[in-house]
């Protein structure tokens, strides 16, 4: 039993150490997947992004000070109880996720490790078993450190983990998970490897003959005196999927594409990106306009990514005196991109060079550092 509970306590705790931390190291990205929840249950909009981003980091607090009080035996007897209590609720959401499949992954990890709604139902039906283990016995768990270190333990797992939010948050994420990371090549991650499996679909046909309907195949398609009603194609296999394959670039007044275009500039190019100008900080508009003013004298291309339309655009351009130009960029991969609105990112050949949120811009020689 003694080993039986050593092993439950030890996976549940990684679970929950590794589960808070990747979200405590990307509150926002926490915050984007809280959003796609309540889009899904038709109350999008409903919660102010500020609420949400106060649960994301109270979510990750939660898990990361769990899996601190599970790994060290800390009030034994609570600890297993809520431990218990969570993944009965974690377990039914997952059950109505496998179900209804509202989203494609149900975030438990970021996007460090991306489980498909399968995968996360039986992940958390395995946990929910370890914690009830745990919470029948909880008293025969060994402890690790006397009581006089325990409260000691708690309030630092608590301050570190809201530090790392707080970093995070005010910064750029101190791990950044997602495909467009510093010395990422972007039309690497686009592209699709020679001899990489490809999309299948399977066609239907539906014909008539003497009043019967039959379903058909190419293989067994039937002789003219069939008569066609109806296809029907489903994709029966996705094939490779790169791990960029949503970033589209367009010209805000000519409409052109720019993506061939700014990704194979062998030069350096400055990318100023914001989901919604309405909503970006203006609080650095005056060193963003003078990074602009020595790029341009650098000869160095600088664009503002953005999914705000005309409006948005002229209201910024209004506040700030703006000059670079504009282009229309897919809300959610703006928000891939970076986690800051605005933030900069650095290009040089498809390739990342460097992000900085708007907190704190480079300064030239920092730019060329990198280069």
């Amino acid at each position: 039993m003694r080993v039986a509970l050593f092993i439950a306590r030890l996976i549940l705790s990684v679970t929950f150490l590794l589960s808070g931390f990747v979200k405590a190291v990307d509150p926002l990205g926490t915050q984007y997947k809280l959003q796609d929840y309540l889009e899904a249950l038709g109350m999008g909009g409903m919660i102010d992004d500020w609420v949400l981003l106060g649960i994301a980091i109270a979510l990750s607090t939660m898990e990361f000070v769990l899996g601190v009080l599970l790994l060290f035996a800390i009030s034994r007897r609570l600890v297993t109880k809520i431990v218990l209590g969570v993944m009965v609720v974690m377990t039914c959401l997952t059950v109505w996720i496998y179900i209804a499949d509202p989203v494609e992954d149900c975030g438990c990890f970021g996007d460090a490790i991306v489980l498909t709604n399968g995968q996360t139902l039986v992940k958390n039906i395995v946990l929910l078993a370890l914690a009830a283990l745990l919470a029948w016995k909880p008293l025969r768990i060994k402890r690790f450190i006397s009581l006089r270190w325990q409260w000691i333990t708690y309030y630092t797992a608590v301050a570190f983990i809201i530090a790392v939010s707080a970093y995070s948050l005010y910064f750029l994420p101190i791990i950044d998970f997602r495909p467009y990371h510093v010395g990422a090549d972007i039309r690497e991650k686009m592209s699709i490897p020679d001899g990489a499996p490809q999309p299948e679909y399977k066609t239907t046909f539906i014909l008539e003959k003497d009043g019967r309907q039959q379903e058909f195949t190419l293989e067994n398609y039937p002789d003219s005196t069939w008569t066609f009603i109806d296809s029907k194609t489903v994709q029966t296999s996705e094939g490779y999927i790169p791990e960029i394959r949503d970033l589209a670039i367009q010209d805000m007044r000519s409409g052109d594409d720019m993506t061939e275009q700014i990704l194979n500039d062998e030069g350096l190019t400055m990318l100023l990106i914001s989901p919604h100008l309405e909503q970006a900080s203006d609080a650095q508009f005056g060193e963003i306009d003078r990074l602009y003013e020595w790029a341009k004298e650098q000869g160095i291309s600088f664009y503002c990514l953005t999914a705000s339309g005309h409006r948005g655009i002229e209201q910024w351009i209004d506040m700030t005196g703006a000059e670079y130009p504009f282009c229309n960029v897919d809300e959610t991969t703006l928000k891939t991109m970076i986690r800051s609105n605005p933030g900069l990112m650095l290009l040089k050949n498809g390739k990342v060079m460097g992000k900085w949120s708007h907190n704190n811009l480079p300064k030239p020689d920092e730019i060329f550092k990198d280069e």
